[in-house]
């Protein structure tokens, strides 16, 4: 963990109807001192939707070498890398040499579209590379708290948030590339 991290403690309720996953995650978190709340809570949503007894958060920040998220096979190999935000080339070409499956979760409304339209025509070389377009509907920061504590409800392409205050956020996607 780095230097000044804030921890975060999370207890996710996961119904994923879509993927017939039904699970409950008690996950530590580290919040690097130059992370936003939002970028912390898309760690979060990108957990949700990949979940699994696997799924870890990595170093991310911290560490050029690792993703957000990954998923080890019981020999070492990486099984799903996850990375948050608009990587570059060079970054997207590490990971889908590392890895059997690379996700990209972009989030930000502003930026994402003209990186995705700046790096389009490249990417159609990785087969095993997901590009998706996370769209939020409510105020996802409101839900950082150092107790975190969800009900994730995920439905016919769409993942309802609610907290134990009962304040909710949805999340949709669309998917730029598979």
């Amino acid at each position: 963990m780095a230097a000044n991290a804030t921890i975060y403690k999370a207890l996710l309720n996961i119904a994923n109807m879509d993927k017939h996953y039904y699970g409950e995650h008690n996950l530590t978190i580290a919040q690097h001192p130059s992370e936003n709340d939002l970028r912390l809570m898309m760690r979060v949503v990108a957990f949700i939707l990949n979940a699994s007894d696997t799924l870890v958060f990595c170093k991310d920040i911290s560490e050029d070498d690792e993703p957000a998220l990954w998923q080890k096979s019981l020999s070492g190999d990486i099984e799903l890398w996850i990375d948050l935000g608009q990587p570059d080339e060079k970054r997207i070409k590490k990971a889908c040499g590392r890895a059997e499956e690379v996700i990209i979760y972009t989030f930000q409304e502003n930026t994402a579209n003209p990186w995705f339209k700046q790096i389009e025509n490249t990417l159609h070389r990785f087969s095993n590379l997901q590009v998706v377009y996370l769209k939020i509907d409510g105020d996802i920061e409101s839900l950082t708290n150092r107790s975190i504590n969800l009900q994730c409800n995920i439905s016919d392409n769409e993942l309802s948030l609610i907290d134990s205050s009962e304040k909710s956020v949805v999340v949709t996607w669309d998917v730029w590339k598979e």
